[in-house]
């Protein structure tokens, strides 16, 4: 046998023993999952498919899963293939128990996102998780927001000035997915580190822009896609190999964004940080002034996975909001002239929106947690129990369970909502949202592991929102169906279409 034939054969032994051994592993996790999880209902599994099969349809998912919390209750089980099971809940007292541990988010399904987003706060855990989010909070202080305020204002003028000129030459059909997906990233391009990416005009044509836009792309494809579950296949199929490459430009970007702020940092101070143009602190400018109680700083590998870790979080997310927001509006016109009435009565001439105006606008902030109610940006997120977890009818979920948070569950579930399918802002006047479970709403999660980024999320909603009310009225495009589909964030198969009119 040459040294060639040799190498390939070790080789190969290597991976079918690790293939024996996960496949042991597996095996030990589904009988124990089978003992430790037999007292939660859950609809039939098929010994190969698990449920997976009942799930094939995206479209169809979100009605599944509704169907299931009705049938079964808050707390229910499904199987993920032949091995893995996952515990769901949807009920407000179950979610209570689950949020209020710092248990970190499953490796299953967040996997995916790791060799972009690093050891970030989204996916570490234990002591060093403790520890960034206690550095990373001042970040997002009241103080450091006060400023962003303009930035959305300005990066939402730029998206309502494109839309005039489109609509000058014929076109008032819009994708809100589209278009509001490059506004929000133009804010936190800016807001995370002070970049000027024109993005909104150019779209993707700017080589960061379109690695991001690859990356979170094939993180969806790669979730629905079960071979590509596997590291190794993924590694070596061609959408592996473009992700890598997307991924690699995109660190090497804000590791050159990193160096050379330092390099500015040491020379003329955070304020003056791009040569004075700027008047605001960005996310890196705290990030590398943040010390702990000893003095430490981040490291440049922590800063990195922080500021990937907030364009990760802070992109779609939050255009997913903005567009079923004005989706939600645009079906219900009196709620919509309402609305928009509102804020041209608190900014009249103005040009931007200021902090003290966010506290200012109750009947769009109550129709805001409605359409986030009715269409979560985030419909689903998971945890990786540490300790069992106990509740009070004695059922207890073991250590080391992978479980389900079911946001758009928990939002729809009738036993908590009445008539949940229907869009009614009143849901979040006071008098009602007292008397509700404080964990019957959650789009931004709750516990210590809640969003850190909420204030700047829900700031950024309302500032686009409002800017498109004072210009546009806007209506359902009838032609194009809305049919929403549970990806990284809530989104609309082909798109969220909208006409727009200017006032």
């Amino acid at each position: 046998m040459g040294i060639t034939s040799y190498i390939i054969a070790t080789a190969c032994l290597a991976i079918l023993v690790n293939y024996v051994v996960k496949l042991l592993q597996l095996m030990r996790k589904r009988q124990r999952d089978e003992i430790g999880l037999k007292d939660f209902p859950g609809p039939k599994a098929h010994w190969l498919y698990g449920n997976l099969h009942q799930m094939v349809d995206i479209t169809k998912i979100l009605p599944l899963i509704n169907e299931w919390t009705t049938k079964y209750g808050g707390m229910l089980r499904i199987k993920i293939g032949p091995f893995l099971t996952a515990l769901r809940f949807a009920a407000p007292d179950s979610l209570k128990k689950i949020l209020a541990t710092a248990d970190p988010k499953d490796s299953f399904s967040y996997g995916f996102i790791r060799a972009w987003i690093g050891d970030g706060l989204l996916l570490s855990k234990g002591k060093k998780w403790f520890r960034n989010r206690r550095l990373l909070t001042p970040a997002f202080h009241f103080d450091i927001l006060k400023p962003y305020m303009e930035v959305f204002s300005n990066s939402s003028q730029i998206m309502v000035n494109k839309w005039k000129g489109m609509i000058k030459n014929g076109n008032n059909s819009l994708d809100m997915f589209e278009h509001v997906s490059l506004h929000t990233l133009d804010s936190i391009l800016k807001c995370a580190f002070g970049y000027e990416s024109n993005c909104q005009l150019e779209g993707n044509r700017n080589p960061y822009i379109q690695c991001v836009y690859t990356i979170t792309q094939l993180v969806t494809k790669r979730f629905r896609f079960l071979p590509y579950h596997n590291d190794i296949i993924y590694y070596l199929s061609p959408q592996g190999f473009q992700s890598r490459k997307a991924i690699n430009f995109a660190h090497d970007f804000t590791k050159g964004v990193i160096k050379k702020r330092k390099q500015v940092l040491e020379n003329k101070g955070a304020e003056n940080g791009d040569g004075g143009k700027r008047r605001y602190l960005d996310f890196l400018d705290m990030l590398l002034q943040t010390k702990d109680e000893d003095g430490n700083g981040l490291t440049d590998q922590e800063i990195q996975d922080e500021v990937d870790t907030f364009m990760f979080e802070g992109h779609d997310t939050t255009a997913s909001g903005i567009s079923w927001f004005l989706y939600n509006l645009a079906r219900h016109p009196e709620i919509q002239e309402r609305c928009r009435q509102e804020v041209i009565d608190l900014i009249g001439d103005r040009e931007h929106f200021t902090w003290d105006d966010m506290s200012k606008l109750p009947y769009l902030t109550m129709c805001l947690k409605e359409s986030m109610r009715l269409h979560p940006p985030v419909p689903n997120t998971s945890r990786r129990t540490i300790n069992p977890i106990e509740f009070p009818d004695g059922r207890i979920v073991p250590a080391d369970t992978w479980v389900g948070i079911g946001i758009y569950a928990v939002h729809h579930n009738p036993a908590v909502w009445e008539d949940p399918e229907t869009y009614d802002p009143e849901r979040f006047n006071l008098d009602t949202a007292e008397k509700r479970p404080p964990h019957a709403f959650i789009p931004f999660s709750a516990g210590p592991r809640n969003c850190i980024g909420q204030h700047f999320a829900m700031s950024e909603m309302k500032i686009c929102a409002g800017n498109v009310l004072r210009n546009f009225k806007l209506e359902v495009d009838n032609t194009k169906p809305v049919v929403p589909v549970p990806e990284l964030i809530l989104r609309s198969k082909g798109g969220l279409w909208l006409n727009i009119t200017p006032l």
